[in-house]
């Protein structure tokens, strides 16, 4: 009989566990991980990203405030623009990370 593994991450307070369920059920919605992802790579603004997810800019907007106030993304303006990327390389590895766990084969002893 395998034993459960304990956590590797140390969380400390009851108010950083809040946090992070947060930032994970904002991240969980399918149009703003899109947003996310599109942002990865190199700076956007908000119509490019509008055109690219076929989503109105408002809806783009709106989500796009509710992930820099949770500090995931970021804006620059440039000119009569803003250009959103990841706000640090920490966004990039939870979703490479996450999308490595989604493509490994299940393990069924594991799931278990």
């Amino acid at each position: 009989m395998k034993t459960k593994r304990q956590p590797t991450v140390s969380i400390g307070s009851e108010d950083a566990i809040v946090q992070l369920a947060d930032l994970f059920r904002l991240m969980g919605d399918p149009t703003r991980l899109r947003i996310i992802l599109t942002c990865l790579d190199v700076p956007i603004s908000v119509g490019d990203i509008a055109a690219r997810l076929d989503l109105s800019p408002s809806l783009v907007s709106h989500h796009l405030r509710l992930l820099k106030a949770a500090r995931v993304l970021r804006g620059e303006r440039r000119g009569k623009q803003i250009f959103y990327s990841a706000l640090d390389a920490h966004i990039r590895c939870v979703i490479d990370d996450m999308v490595a766990h989604v493509g490994e084969p299940l393990d069924i002893e594991e799931a278990e």
